[in-house]
């Protein structure tokens, strides 16, 4: 490899991380910061010619990019999960499909002109809405529950189903255009062919691969890697005995594992998550760099109606008809149809099916990529700009976020959210420990199976209605990642964690979080309170019990009759208002004011502990919602 390529790679590499932050810092769909650098770096300035550096190697390297895409959207699909939606949900996904592909066909071949066949299967890619840009869009425009559960499940689960649709199509269009003239019987034959290849190869390697994980005999350390590799090794396979039917194998590869019993899939979720970064970011970039922008002008104002079209009729027909007999109002309809912004499928796929198409000399196929990239761009662009005003003016957003996200489902933590659940506050408790996890939802909480702050956490975990976060783990970093991960979602002043006492200096570790985190961070339930300390009262029988005070009880009474036996919590007013004891000021809630602290039994403690303490807590007036 010449000194060229290296350099070109390497700027790539940078160039995705970068556009990654920024989207990250902006809160802006990542798809949309790495297709204008594409276009910058090639048409613009043309200092990047993705032909020039692959060479013949470029139809292969976009190739195994969108079996990745497929293999992790399909891992993400799970019959159960389908079962479970609601009928508007289930109505999008069946009838809303037809309508959509249909209406965007039909519109595409009168607009554009473009052959049927063409036609057909550009309206099957654009029927994927995609969930990583509707996630952090729904977390800007924070809709009520049903619009956003509406939304993410559809994306969730239409990306997947959209794939495998786009690739059927293909594979019919593939067989009738290699065949020619050729016999109808015959090309019916090639397209069975490929269908029963996908399926039965995806299906024995999922099978087989399934059995390796659930028998454990195939080491941890070794899960992810293999199964990249059997996902670059299936689509090999299956394309040399049927070309073209590896997308389909990768896909039902991906969906077998995912139902497979007994089967956990997450570790190879959340690699997928490192390997996005580089070669998600990077195939975008690519691509985008192999645009004409002359074919953005030969689209001409055919692709501005066709967009028009899609983002105000199509869009707004389907989910109008769908939510027939639905509960929803016309404002939560009406609010659906605006947001369905097309991302990482579409354009991956659109890329190569376009380069295979071109190959075989199919007309207009050049055409089909820079009219998808307008239809992302503008839909990303114009729904991400206006979404968050629409809701306002229509009614449906949440106010203001008073929920709790808990980092950790340890005892610690499911006694705090048990204790915020009983007076009404909303929870979800995250937790990479499945034992955690199961714990606290056989006490029926909600919670996520997950590292919270991982990428799974960004496109899986539901934030609406949550606007704070506590870190209660016992992993000081954890602690502080969690509260720098979440700062710029919540603010840095809804940011609460507990300190630990695992460094042999407490009062450095408590520094270090601060200084990790924000000096407005808050150091949870006082100085001395650690999360060693909180598991240990819990375990000897400490028990959640909350006081209103009046005119004839008052706070510092509680502290007198309760001694050291109590830990506050928190406390909230009669509207519901709730503030936290916490290291940095007083608290002195008043008459009225329900505490809810961590009480332990007088048996558990000496004559000389019965001695009032002196509570830390903080009581910021301008620092807690509402």
């Amino acid at each position: 490899m010449n000194h060229e390529a290296v350099m070109a790679l390497s700027v790539i590499g940078i160039i995705a991380i970068v556009c990654q932050w920024l989207a990250w810092w902006i809160k802006l769909p990542a798809i949309v910061l790495l297709l204008i650098a594409g276009i910058v770096l090639g048409p613009v300035t043309g200092w990047l010619d993705p032909e020039a550096l692959f060479g013949d190697l470029l139809f292969p390297t976009v190739s195994l990019a969108v079996a990745v895409i497929l293999f992790e959207g399909s891992l993400t699909l799970k019959f159960e999960e389908i079962r479970g939606l609601q009928k508007v949900v289930r109505n999008i996904l069946t009838l809303g499909v037809v309508i959509t592909w249909s209406a965007i066909a039909i519109a595409t071949h009168l607009l554009l002109d473009f052959p049927w066949a063409l036609a057909i299967l550009f309206g099957a890619i654009m029927v994927v809405t995609g969930p990583t840009v509707i996630v952090p869009m729904l977390r800007t425009v924070r809709p009520n529950a049903k619009i956003s559960n509406i939304l993410r499940w559809e994306g969730i689960v239409i990306d997947p189903l959209g794939a495998i649709l786009a690739v059927l199509v293909f594979e019919v269009l593939l067989s009738i255009q290699l065949q020619g003239h050729a016999e109808v019987g015959h090309t019916l034959y090639m397209f069975a062919k490929t269908i029963v290849v996908g399926l039965s190869i995806g299906a024995i390697a999922g099978y087989s691969f399934g059995l390796l994980l659930r028998r454990h005999l195939l080491p941890e350390y070794l899960h992810n890697v293999a199964a990249l590799a059997l996902v670059f090794g299936t689509f090999a396979v299956s394309n040399e005995i049927s070309e073209e039917s590896g997308l389909l194998t990768v896909t039902v590869l991906g969906i077998w594992l995912a139902n497979m019993k007994n089967v956990q899939v997450e570790n190879i979720l959340d690699f997928k998550e490192d390997l996005s970064i580089f070669l998600i970011s990077g195939l975008f970039i690519l691509l985008a760099a192999r645009l004409n922008l002359d074919s953005f002008t030969q689209l001409g104002l055919g692709a501005v109606i066709l967009f028009l079209f899609i983002q105000f009729v199509v869009r707004p027909v389907k989910v109008f008809v769908c939510s027939i007999g639905s509960d929803l109002t016309w404002q939560e309809k009406a609010m659906i149809s605006w947001i369905g912004p097309r991302g990482i499928v579409a354009a991956a796929v659109t890329a190569l099916f376009a380069l295979r198409l071109q190959d075989i000399g199919y007309e207009k196929a050049d055409l089909l990529v820079p009219l998808s990239f307008a239809i992302i761009i503008g839909t990303v662009l114009v729904q991400g700009a206006t979404a968050k005003f629409i809701a306002k003016r229509l009614g449906v957003a949440e106010p203001e976020d008073s929920g709790f996200l808990i980092v950790g489902a340890n005892s610690v933590a499911r006694v705090v959210a048990q204790a915020l659940n009983d007076n009404g506050f909303r929870t979800r408790l995250t937790d990479g420990s499945w034992s955690n996890v199961k714990e606290a939802r056989m006490k029926g909480m909600d919670t996520y199976y997950g590292n919270a702050v991982s990428e799974h956490a960004d496109r899986h975990l539901d934030l609406i209605g949550l606007g704070q976060i506590l870190a209660l783990t016992p992993q000081s970093e954890l602690n502080a990642l969690a509260c720098m991960r979440y700062k710029s979602e919540f603010g840095s002043n809804r940011v609460y964690f507990l300190s630990t006492d695992k460094e042999k200096d407490k009062e450095r570790s408590v520094v270090k979080s601060r200084k990790a985190i924000s000096h407005d961070s808050h150091v949870l339930f006082g100085s001395e309170i650690t999360y060693a300390k909180m598991a240990s009262l819990i375990s000897q029988g400490a028990k959640i019990k909350q006081t209103k005070l009046t005119e004839n009880f008052s706070f510092a009474d509680y502290l007198r009759e309760h001694g050291r036996r109590v830990t506050p919590l928190f406390a909230f007013n009669p509207r519901k208002r709730l503030r936290f004891f916490t290291a940095a000021e007083s608290l002195q809630p008043e008459m009225g004011w329900t505490i809810v602290a961590l009480v332990q039994d007088e048996t558990d403690l000496t004559p000389a502990e019965m001695s009032a303490p002196e509570v830390d807590g903080s009581l910021d007036e301008n620092r807690l919602p509402t």
